[in-house]
């Protein structure tokens, strides 16, 4: 009996055009064995290496975009057919009503419509972060997910750093109870200019990569928010760019297990910074301290080409094959991969969706990170807005049994969202 996976994908952007489809290419080629042991999943290997994985189609907004993408892949070996449009996903489920997965790495306000169609239709979901922006849509893709007994991961490749997991297997424990904390990720101008500038004012730093950050946090400690406090800057972008999309934003959060974390993101870093991305955290225990600075990992080197540079090695990385060909290796692959194995088990091993539920980042966690987006997205609003009229940056947000409630002293008390944190 042969055993197959089938895997599509909306959107090829940045993360779809690149991580996702260069892992599944090669999961294409090599299987799940291959990968499984970064994953402290080495022991499915037997079980589940018979497995074939087929990548059958990739979704995109415009004909060119896919055209471009199966003219580089076809060069690798992969053939997959090819659909554009505002709804490419609907055609997709359509014409392969055997599909396993849909990945979804549409623009971050344009995540919850493809996942809802294809929990629909009975598919699991592999999706980029974050899992949606409103509150809302996130209940939506918990609720559809578990009536339709499938998995929604959502690539939160943060956890998979091996610096996060030394910190979340080791260091956790000694350093106690933990009590406050930063973290930071500075994306170069380039991003929010170029590569997401049709969609940046729908969006904002905080929104795209902090959510990176809350969910390692989440993870570590399952922990939930009860306050939050959020300003943010409209400058260079405003000024230089046109654009009416925040430059950067601060997060305060709190959480219920005592400790306040300060989430600090832009995306207007000189692109002639010498890393791809500045990226740090630091957390302080009531018996210790870690820090990560996960922007320079210690290679470092310079040319007259470059100037000074620095690597991330961790994220993905490129591992020369004897025939010359690359195998594609790191974090970044790491969580898609761990999405894929657990659908495998849940296919071919008979799992449930409670069985596997804390193995990988799922639905559930995804909507916490959700509720955090959606309140700082309002509060820094209001917030900046106050600001800018000369009030100061009064509102804050809480969360509880209640739901998310804004304190505004100028307009108002007001529940955002109504379902219990």
């Amino acid at each position: 009996m042969i055993k197959t996976l089938k895997i599509a994908l909306v959107g090829a952007g940045m993360f779809g055009g690149d991580v996702h489809l260069r892992t599944y290419c090669q999961l294409e080629k090599s299987g799940l064995a291959p990968w499984l042991g970064r994953l402290g999943l080495d022991i499915m290997a037997r079980r589940l290496g018979d497995i074939d994985i087929e990548f059958v189609a990739l979704g995109t907004r415009t004909e060119a975009t896919c055209r471009k993408r199966l003219e580089a892949f076809g060069e690798l070996g992969m053939d997959f057919a090819v659909y554009h449009g505002e709804t490419p996903w609907l055609d997709i489920l359509r014409d392969f009503p055997d599909l396993d997965i849909l990945a979804v790495a549409t623009p971050d306000h344009l995540h919850t419509a493809p996942i809802l169609a294809a929990l629909e239709a009975g598919v699991h979901v592999i999706t980029e972060k974050p899992m949606a922006l409103d509150a809302d849509e996130a209940d939506a893709i918990v609720a559809a997910a578990q009536q339709a007994e499938r998995l929604v991961g959502v690539d939160m490749h943060k956890r998979y750093d091996p610096d996060h997991l030394r910190i979340r297997d080791e260091v956790i424990e000694r350093i106690g109870d933990p009590l406050y904390g930063v973290a930071l990720l500075e994306e170069p101008l380039h991003v929010s200019t170029q590569v997401f500038r049709a969609w940046a004012e729908n969006s904002d730093p905080f929104s795209y990569v902090g959510c990176h950050w809350t969910d390692l946090f989440i993870a570590y400690f399952k922990a939930k928010p009860v306050s939050l406090h959020a300003v943010g800057q409209k400058k260079k972008l405003r000024a230089e760019y046109n654009m009416d999309a925040f430059d950067a934003v601060q997060v305060k959060v709190q959480f219920d297990n005592g400790m306040s974390i300060d989430f600090h993101n832009n995306w207007i870093l000189p692109d002639a910074f010498e890393g791809p991305v500045n990226q740090e955290s630091r957390l302080f225990g009531i018996n210790g301290m870690v820090e990560s600075d996960t922007q320079y990992r210690g290679l470092r080197f310079a040319s007259t080409d470059t100037g000074m540079r620095t690597a991330n090695v961790h994220m993905t990385r490129d591992v020369r094959r004897e025939d010359g060909s690359h195998a594609y290796c790191g974090y970044g692959v790491d969580s898609v991969v761990v999405c894929v194995e657990k659908v495998a088990e849940m296919k071919f091993l008979g799992k449930a969706l409670a069985d596997i539920a804390d193995t990988y980042p799922n639905a559930a966690e995804g909507r916490l990170s959700v509720l955090i987006v959606h309140a700082a997205r309002e509060v820094v609003r209001r917030n900046h807005a106050y600001l800018e009229q000369g009030r100061g940056a009064p509102v804050t947000a809480l969360f509880n049994a209640d739901g998310i409630t804004l304190f505004d002293p100028y307009e108002g008390n007001s529940v955002i969202y109504s379902q219990p944190v």
